[in-house]
């Protein structure tokens, strides 16, 4: 599997767009100590190497309409692949879904689900979740509170004392 070898750079130049992602390349430049063409050079290759997968604004949930944040365990039924297939295929294409993890231990999905509130779930859970292919159980679970969100990777922790960068895997 081919890799990119992140150096002390390429993490710096990392943190900062992780921080703003909006700063220009003369700005970026500035904050990790290049000239403004090598450090743009080293951010397409970042981008190419599929290690910057894009730029995205962050919208504040309850702002847009969307206060109600659920993640949910589902248990599938494992008969066939074709049943497993056609459930993550149905869940990759449903909007409320934000993210989803195959996980160990009670279940075998984990869901985030934002909607707009509890009566938006209840109508989801229903009408959408119940009537996906294998589901067998769904667990749901309120946030009450947002501690943490979108925390930034933790890049200074990837090089340790006397440790060679680690190689990280290009997607395909």
């Amino acid at each position: 599997m081919p890799s990119y070898r992140l150096d002390a750079i390429d993490r710096h130049i990392l943190a900062a767009l992780q921080r703003d992602a909006r700063l220009t390349n003369v700005q970026l430049a500035e904050e990790v100590s290049l000239s403004p063409s090598p450090c743009l050079r080293r951010v397409r290759q970042l981008e190419a190497a599929g290690l910057i997968r894009g730029y995205h604004a962050e919208l504040d949930r309850g702002g847009v309409g969307l206060g109600l944040t659920v993640f949910v365990g589902i248990k599938v039924e494992r008969h066939h692949e074709a049943q497993a297939n056609a459930f993550r295929e149905a869940v990759v294409a449903l909007p409320e879904v934000v993210s989803a993890h195959l996980v160990s231990g009670e279940s075998d999905f984990l869901l985030q689900v934002v909607v707009a509130d509890l009566a938006a779930y209840e109508c989801f859970l229903t009408g959408t979740l119940l009537r996906l292919p294998g589901v067998s159980d769904i667990r749901s679970n309120f946030a009450i509170q947002t501690v943490k969100e979108h925390g930034p990777l933790p890049l200074g922790r990837l090089e340790g004392e006397g440790r060679e960068p680690m190689p990280v895997a290009r997607r395909p």
